[in-house]
C-alpha cells in the first residue's frame, strides 16, 4: 500500500454553531498526527482551521500552513506550526496546498471551503491530478451538497464518475482507510 505522507484539510475559519464541528476538527488533526500524516492547511489560527492544526500539534504531528500575505497581515496566521508558507494570493495558496499534499479532505466550512473543494475536484476531473478527495460529513453537514451533486447528475450536468471521485464518510478512521485504498489503486 502506498503511504500517504500529507493530507490537505479544507475547513472553516469559523467554528460554526455546533460544538461537534470543533470536536471533529481537533480529533481529525490528532488522528492525522497519530497516523504519521502531515497536515497541510490554510495556515490560520482561527475557527476549525486553527482547531485542526492545534489537534495535530497537541498529538505531536507535523503541520504545514499556506497563507496569503494579506491574511498574515491581519494577524490570522498560526504562529505555533512547524512551517508556514506566505504566498501572494489565494490562487497561489490553493496551488501550493495541492502541490504539498497526497490527498484532500473537506470538513465543514463556508464559501472558502467550497471554493477549495470545488477547485481541487475540478482539477481531478480534468486530469490535473489523481489524488483522492474525501469529505468528512460531520453531523450530515455535507448532505445538501451531496443532494445537489446527485441532482446535477440526474439532469446531465455531472457524470456519475465525477461524483464518485469524492469519498463521503462520517467516520474519520474509515475515511482515511478509503482514501488510502483509492490512492493504492
Amino acid at each position: 500500500m502506498q503511504s500517504m505522507e500529507s493530507i490537505c484539510v479544507y475547513c472553516g475559519a469559523a467554528t460554526g454553531d455546533d460544538p461537534e464541528f470543533a470536536r471533529a476538527a481537533r480529533e481529525f488533526g490528532a488522528l492525522l498526527a497519530r497516523r504519521g500524516i502531515k497536515l497541510v492547511y490554510g495556515g490560520g489560527h482561527v475557527g476549525l482551521m486553527g482547531l485542526v492544526a492545534d489537534g495535530a500539534l497537541l498529538a505531536g504531528g507535523q503541520v504545514e500552513g499556506v497563507i496569503p500575505q494579506s491574511m498574515k497581515d491581519k494577524e490570522l496566521a498560526h504562529t505555533g506550526i512547524q512551517k508556514l508558507h506566505v504566498v501572494e494570493s489565494m490562487h497561489d495558496r490553493k496551488a501550493l496546498m495541492a502541490e504539498l499534499s497526497d490527498a484532500f479532505v473537506a470538513l465543514p466550512g463556508g464559501i472558502g471551503t467550497l471554493d477549495e473543494l470545488f477547485e481541487i475536484w475540478t482539477w481531478r476531473q480534468i486530469g490535473l491530478h489523481d489524488k483522492p478527495i474525501g469529505v468528512l460529513n460531520v453531523k450530515d453537514y455535507w448532505q445538501p451538497f451531496l443532494l445537489l451533486a446527485e441532482t446535477m447528475d440526474a439532469h446531465g450536468f455531472l457524470h456519475r464518475n465525477a461524483l464518485d471521485m469524492l469519498v463521503f464518510e462520517d467516520n474519520p478512521e474509515r475515511l482515511l482507510q478509503t482514501l488510502r485504498v483509492e490512492r493504492e489503486a
